[in-house]
């Protein structure tokens, strides 16, 4: 949802500080609330002790609490300041999210069917950006971008239908006595333990090129929308459908992507899925950034989307991945810490995209540039250890 409602939300605060809201300072300004956003989601490891130590559903409950009510409180920011505080504050619950609800996925789905639910789950976070842009598309122009936070923090209210339905998983409960009386960090150092620590930082690096694709091909994609419908000179409610359109675009198509994802794992290998997915990327964001949009082209941009969201699946490996290399008594705290470490990482790169747009006055160089970071990560990729076949570790 930042990228749908980006462009207006800084228009509406940027003059509050004395800024100008022209595309060069939205785009600068923009880039800086993802990196705070960033920041927030890497402060989300926390919920990864807690629930070694407390149970993966009451963690997953409180992450999903707190989500839903900064994203809401988001809505009635009146300055720069709050917005990124309470998009911050919004970042450590959704952080928690995958970390929890992965874990708990993997531990009670059999075995047989676990890599396949690993993909399904993943998808369900980009039915969200579906439905949130389809709520964009229809009634974006009368909700404004206050109202679609409003419209965000509705999962909050899921905590009481997790609460009546969603099992403790029995590996941790038959480990909860005993998990109970270590110390609390006790997770945090053996993922950093010898035993585990090389691929522990393999996670991450993987991780930090997916999350520097999400926010500069994903999280632009609307805000490049908004751009090129200024230059054709289409009408407000003519680009909010474009910009709508385009980010359901690359939802849809990461749902699809989630779904071949189990399929890729088990024949290809995690590894061979992870290279195929970030392959893909670099074809969508030279296309769509180094290709479409200096030509103005909007059809051409429309080209390339399916391709953004094929790649943007990547994460969908992570979530059949990471329980497998990990055994029970630190399995959530492997999860949230390299899915949440990695954006404090990246937090970096998307500080350097958001300078690069503000020097040089345009999204192409910076957005196009990112395609280095996954050719780089197809090298790192071989560097991990292949889990195809493997059982979930006790």
């Amino acid at each position: 949802m930042p990228g749908l409602v980006l462009v207006p939300a800084l228009t509406v605060l940027l003059p509050t500080a004395g800024i100008s809201a022209d595309p060069e300072n939205i785009g600068w300004y923009g880039q800086i609330s993802a990196a705070v956003f960033l920041l927030g989601w890497g402060f989300a490891f926390i919920w990864g002790p807690i629930a070694d130590r407390f149970g993966r559903k009451p963690a997953m409950m409180a992450s999903i609490l707190m989500y839903g009510v900064f994203t809401a409180l988001a809505g009635i920011s009146t300055n720069l300041w709050e917005w990124n505080a309470f998009r911050f504050l919004a970042a450590i619950g959704i952080g928690g999210e995958w970390a929890m609800a992965g874990t708990l996925l993997a531990e009670v789905i059999p075995e047989r069917v676990r890599e396949r639910f690993g993909g399904l789950m993943h998808s369900a976070a980009y039915f969200g950006v579906l439905a949130i842009s389809i709520v964009y598309l229809l009634f974006g122009s009368e909700l404004g971008w206050r109202g679609m936070f409003f419209v965000g923090g509705i999962p909050a209210f899921a905590v009481f239908l997790i609460r009546r339905t969603t099992p403790e998983p029995p590996r941790w409960q038959d480990r909860s006595a005993k998990l109970v009386q270590q110390s609390f960090w006790q997770p945090v150092k053996e993922v950093l333990s010898g035993e585990y620590r090389s691929r522990t930082v393999g996670n991450l690096l993987l991780l930090v090129v997916c999350v520097i694709g999400l926010w500069a091909g994903a999280t632009y994609v609307p805000a490049a929308m908004n751009t090129l419908c200024a230059q054709a000179g289409y009408d407000h409610d003519t680009t909010v459908r474009l910009a709508s359109l385009s980010s359901m675009t690359v939802a849809v198509f990461t749902i699809l992507g989630c779904f071949v994802v189990p399929r890729l794992a088990a024949r290809a290998g995690r590894r061979g899925a992870l290279a195929t997915l970030f392959a893909l990327m670099i074809v969508g964001i030279v296309g769509a950034y180094g290709l479409a949009y200096p030509l103005h082209s909007i059809g051409l941009t429309f080209a390339f989307l399916p391709v953004l969201g094929l790649g943007g699946a990547s994460f969908a490996v992570f979530t059949i991945w990471l329980p497998e290399q990990y055994p029970t008594r630190m399995r959530a705290t492997a999860f949230a810490f390299t899915t949440t470490f990695s954006r404090w990482v990246a937090a970096g790169g998307t500080f350097l995209i958001g300078y690069g747009i503000h020097a040089t006055g345009s999204l192409t160089i910076p957005l196009s540039l990112t395609a280095v970071v996954f050719a780089l990560g197809i090298g790192v990729v071989r560097l991990a250890p292949e889990t195809r076949g493997a059982p979930l570790p006790d």
